[in-house]
């Protein structure tokens, strides 16, 4: 048998479903979005944040209801059917896509943050398929300064792709991709 006709032992190795940190991958999304659907079904129908108004938590941070049709900081707004289903759609692939990334990771770090970054697209992604909106509800704010309105799911993303970042500087350009 030639060179060309052996499979390459590196790709050979690599699975496409369940690997190595999966069950770690598999707890953390399943815990991220198990804490912001809860957190959203509360507001919504528990405490009925549309109806009843906004919360105050402390006097920077507060609860208020925001339906955000697009996608992070309420880029690409989406009024209809058909952008809507796309976003959900993307968002479906994009999923996909990470845990194919996380069955073939090498860390800890990356299985955990490829982890935050599926629970957050779920807990996004169950918004758009059920509401056609993505539920935000936290509120920072410091006078007339207001920082943007987010969630659990979205806390997830970026304390995912923070922990992929230096995953990728700690231990240089390629190693998240390995």
């Amino acid at each position: 048998m030639s060179d060309l006709q052996q499979p390459d032992p590196v790709t050979a190795k690599r699975p496409l479903v369940w690997g190595r940190f999966s069950s770690l991958v598999l707890a953390v999304a399943l815990t991220g979005f198990v804490l912001d659907q809860t957190s959203k079904l509360w507001l919504l129908f528990g405490y009925g944040l549309g109806v009843n108004g906004p919360i105050e938590v402390l006097p920077f941070v507060e609860f208020v209801l925001v339906w955000n049709r697009g996608v992070s900081y309420g880029l690409f707004q989406q009024d209809s059917l058909a952008g809507q289903w796309i976003l959900a759609g993307l968002t479906l692939a994009i999923t996909i896509g990470m845990w194919v990334w996380s069955a073939r990771c090498q860390s800890k770090l990356v299985a955990l943050a490829l982890g935050l970054v599926i629970a957050g697209a779920l807990g996004n992604g169950v918004d758009r398929f059920a509401y056609g909106a993505v539920v935000d509800f936290v509120h920072f704010h410091v006078g007339d300064f207001s920082w943007y309105v987010f969630n659990i799911a979205d806390v997830c993303i970026i304390a995912g792709v923070a922990g992929l970042l230096y995953d990728s500087f700690r231990n240089g350009p390629n190693s998240a991709a390995k």
